[in-house]
């Protein structure tokens, strides 16, 4: 069985993003590997997006793809699932420099300085969320809408 790497994936909102599963092709098709999405999220919602994230992975027909929730604080959640018998190197996905709360706290070199692997950051943008139907359209009343709201008031 010829050796396959093991990369964890450090990612939350971007999860999803098109760019970080181009990097993620592109890192397999360096060789074979594993991939590990680490989610450090909190909240009720985490496994639903983790779950999305894995289903959005396979179907860019990426293989080997497994997921874990962590502690909301990145470094936290990266010590706690860090194995260095485990994992060969870290894809940590941010989103744009200005809205990057993890690029603030410098947190790839960062693990890098804490786990002694090659540390790859891809600048990611989320995909949008499905956007809701609007509103149902109101009734107009004309010169009367004055009167009507006051009316309809509870």
């Amino acid at each position: 069985m010829p050796w396959e790497f093991h990369v964890l994936v450090v990612a939350n909102v971007t999860a999803t993003s098109d760019d970080l599963l181009e990097a993620m092709r592109k890192r397999s098709e360096r060789g074979p590997c594993r991939f590990t999405l680490l989610l450090p999220a909190g909240g009720s919602e985490a496994h639903e997006r983790l779950e999305a994230a894995l289903r959005g992975m396979r179907k860019a027909k990426l293989k080997n793809v497994s997921g874990r929730v962590g502690d909301p604080d990145p470094v936290v959640a990266v010590m706690e699932a860090w194995d260095p018998m485990a994992f060969d190197e870290i894809l940590v996905s941010t989103l744009p420099t200005d809205a990057s709360r993890w690029l603030r706290c410098d947190l790839p070199h960062r693990l890098e300085r804490l786990t002694a692997v090659t540390v790859r950051h891809v600048v990611s943008t989320p995909r949008p969320e499905p956007q809701a139907s609007p509103a149902p359209a109101r009734e107009r009343y004309g010169v009367l809408a004055p009167l009507a709201a006051a009316l309809t008031r509870h």
